[in-house]
């Protein structure tokens, strides 16, 4: 059978475009009070004072990233109205960054031309820092809001997070000339918690935690995309109210609740169909669900894929569960072999921990006594060790593991 022509006629979807992540909608449904914090904490700037340092955290699809965006928009809109004001908005994507040089390297590039770029390697921290001083100070803006998104992506080199929020109280960029603020955005909890104390009173002036969506919330939003997205009357009553409870119970991301009601829309176009039905929903939720596990597999830092190729060759021996003790001994091994940092083993039991959190790995205690003392065994947890094997095989950083794979230690 020969190819079918192209048909701009679709029978389920009005504009698909409206569930995509790309999509940036005219408000934020149901994160009021986030909102108003958030604005609250930049009225500084609109008043020309100095900005205050905003942390935001909350897991992926909580509406932060958009929040931002609106916000933004909305500042730099209403900055027309003053005299002597002008803000600018560097807003950069930290996710395939993970160190503060990267991230310091990105920053300096924001403010130069294409055919004066800084590479990525070659110059001490120092030198970089002093690129960014100078643009900070040579910049045409009153303000200027650096906005990290997932910074979580640097792990514990958070040198960026000291070193920006204090570019005006260090003296290295005069407030007078510009006046410097960072908003830090992070998908993680626990990255929060784990930054030094010196970048906890720099950075964290405010902190707006936005809590996942609950079954409702997540409706009501549903409901606001799919009367543009679909065309009307081809949703069955129960697909919203459905789909909101599947993501509502697993995540509370408005992301993967519009993953999957496009779909199951998706699957109702492909089979020719005029109707989106629940069984469609239910079709989609486990594809959703483990596309959501890989696209978390393949975010999390280069340390976190060392730690889970130790843990894939412990496995490969079949040597799981296992302690942390032995995970670290092959971590160090493949740390060494593609020339990364090596971490303590404290730092990488910290990323054991956060990979159990997301539901990677399964952690069982053991108690011998007072002469063996307790320990706790690491085997993977809600996730194939051959998903996390096809993940890291992707990855560039790692493609000399897999060459000759480590199997003694």
């Amino acid at each position: 059978m020969g190819l079918e022509p192209f048909s701009a006629e679709d029978p389920i979807f009005e504009d698909e475009d409206v569930l995509r992540d790309s999509h940036k909608p005219e408000d934020l449904l149901e994160r009021d009070r986030e909102l108003e914090e958030y604005q609250s904490a930049l009225k500084p700037v609109i008043k020309g004072a100095r900005p205050r340092n905003i942390f935001l955290y909350g897991q992926t699809g909580v509406g932060k990233t958009v929040a931002t965006q609106l916000i933004m928009d909305r500042l730099q809109e209403d900055q027309e109205g003053y005299d002597n004001l002008y803000v600018r908005v560097v807003h950069v994507v930290c996710k395939n960054l993970n160190s503060s040089y990267q991230v310091a390297v990105k920053l300096v590039n924001e403010f130069r031309g294409p055919n004066n770029k800084v590479p990525t390697t070659g110059y001490p921290p120092d030198t970089i820092y002093e690129f960014l001083w100078e643009h900070l100070k040579d910049v045409d803006a009153t303000h200027v809001l650096f906005v990290l998104d997932e910074v979580d992506a640097i792990g514990d080199d958070d040198d960026i997070l000291y070193e920006l929020p204090r570019a005006n109280d260090n003296g290295n960029v005069p407030a007078d000339e510009t006046k410097v603020g960072v908003i830090g955005i992070s998908n993680k909890f626990t990255f929060r918690d784990n930054l030094s104390a010196r970048v906890k009173d720099s950075l964290c002036d405010e902190e707006i935690h936005f809590p996942p969506y609950d079954a409702n919330q997540l409706r009501n939003i549903l409901q606001q995309r799919a009367e543009n997205a679909f065309v009307d009357g081809v949703l069955e009553d129960d697909i919203v109210p459905l789909a909101a409870a599947f993501a509502g119970q697993e995540s509370g991301s408005a992301r993967q609740a519009l993953k999957l009601l496009f779909k199951a829309g998706d699957i109702a176009r492909s089979r020719d169909l005029e109707k989106v039905k629940e069984e469609h929903v239910r079709e989609a939720e486990p594809k959703i669900k483990e596309s959501q596990v890989r696209n978390e597999l393949e975010s999390v830092p280069t340390q976190s894929h060392l730690t889970l190729y130790a843990l894939l060759m412990l496995e490969r021996q079949e040597d799981l569960p296992a302690k942390s003790s032995d995970i670290y001994e092959v971590y160090e091994i493949a740390a060494k072999r593609i020339d990364a940092d090596v971490k303590t083993d404290r730092t990488i039991r910290d990323r054991l921990s956060q990979l159990k959190l997301k539901g990677f790995l399964d952690v069982d205690e053991h108690n011998e006594g007072p002469k063996g003392g307790s320990y706790y065994l690491y085997e993977f947890g809600d996730i194939r060790p051959d998903m996390v094997e096809e993940v890291l095989r992707d990855v560039d950083r790692l493609e000399d593991l897999f060459q000759k794979e480590i199997t003694s230690y």
